[in-house]
């Protein structure tokens, strides 16, 4: 008997030993990474972005990843939850909009102030440049940064009031992507409604909104053309956006998931924005041209003049942001104005 065991303890030592590429085996499963947005699958968040992005991982890594893409249909969609899910580990990378609940993020705030962006690709540069240097690296100390990006100048959307002045704004109910867009529509008059995406169709039709303040992309993308007919390109704001990733997920990958994530986000991601609002923006302005609608091109010189009318608001949600705590808030603008004219002049 004696024998016996240690017959079968020997042979489970030599099981062992030949069995060696368990460990490698083990380190060879599936990584899942869970990733969310707040738009619906269609949009170019998800098809030229991160549905692509997560094949190229899965190829970087020999199929090693796979990813699930949760967009705004489902229930990790909501919009105001996007950054909560990932510091919380439910949602492992989330693609979301900064403005979006107030009080967030309040730094990178100040890209969304009036006439700061006109364009994404050189907008999306600066706001990189200024998060590398630490200037908003402090928004964001509890995830992994893959990306921070805007979009380009928004545009005014309105139902039946044409808006050729800031003046024509007061009085209507505006959707507002953010909390500085907010303070810039009540400066106007306009009030200032939150909504996340899937609800404005709805308020639009309804006529408990008169119009909404965003890109050509998502009138577009969510089918607002079909309840809109005015719209006045006067690439007044932006919105800024993020795409973080749960700090403890990222730290307990493998050294190659890791790497394919580095290489493939950060500097190498940021550059692609510029194109790809380019894309999104044509397909909703080409919509609302064959549809008929008014489209009111505001020139350089009405622009100075509305940037001139919107300095005191300027002013005063700056102070806002310093009695917040944001103590730096003035230099953060002037960075911000000034990197964004940098890389516009060189485009």
């Amino acid at each position: 008997m004696r024998g016996f065991i240690a017959a079968a303890f020997g042979a489970a030592l030599t099981f062992a030993g030949l069995g060696g590429g368990i460990a490698p085996a083990a380190a060879q499963e599936t990584v899942t990474l869970k990733i969310s947005h707040y738009l619906p699958a269609s949009h170019g968040f998800q098809t030229d972005f991160l549905g692509p992005w997560a094949e190229e991982l899965e190829r970087r890594t020999n199929g090693k990843v796979k990813a699930e893409i949760y967009p705004g249909t489902s229930s990790f969609g909501n919009a105001a939850r996007q950054a909560d899910q990932v510091r919380a580990g439910v949602i492992d990378i989330a693609l979301g909009l900064r403005g979006i609940p107030r009080g967030r993020f309040e730094r990178s705030s100040v890209f969304e102030l009036p006439f700061v962006v006109s364009e994404a690709g050189a907008g999306t540069k600066a706001m990189w440049e200024m998060y590398k240097s630490g200037a908003l690296a402090d928004d964001y100390k509890d995830y992994k940064v893959l990306a921070l990006f805007v979009h380009n100048g928004g545009l005014f959307h309105t139902t039946s009031v044409p808006v050729h002045e800031l003046s024509d704004l007061k009085g209507l109910r505006l959707r507002t992507p953010s909390e500085a867009v907010s303070v810039m529509l009540q400066s106007l008059g306009a009030s200032a409604v939150g909504l996340p995406p899937s609800e404005i169709y709805e308020n639009l039709q309804k006529g408990t909104l008169d119009g909404l303040v965003t890109t050509w992309d998502l009138v577009g993308a969510t089918r607002l053309n079909e309840v809109v007919k005015y719209h006045t390109d006067g690439r007044v704001y932006t919105a800024a956006f993020y795409v973080l990733m749960n700090k403890r997920k990222y730290e307990s990958l493998p050294a190659d998931v890791k790497q394919a994530i580095d290489e493939t986000t950060g500097d190498a991601l940021v550059a692609k924005f510029g194109d790809w609002w380019a894309k999104w923006d044509k397909a909703g302005r080409e919509d609302a041209v064959a549809r008929g609608h008014e489209i009111i091109e505001i020139d350089e010189a009405t622009r100075n003049r509305w940037r001139e009318e919107l300095t005191p608001m300027i002013n005063a949600y700056i102070e806002r942001l310093q009695n917040n705590g944001v103590a730096d808030a003035r230099a953060l603008y002037d960075q911000a104005r000034d990197l964004t004219a940098r890389y516009e002049a060189a485009e």
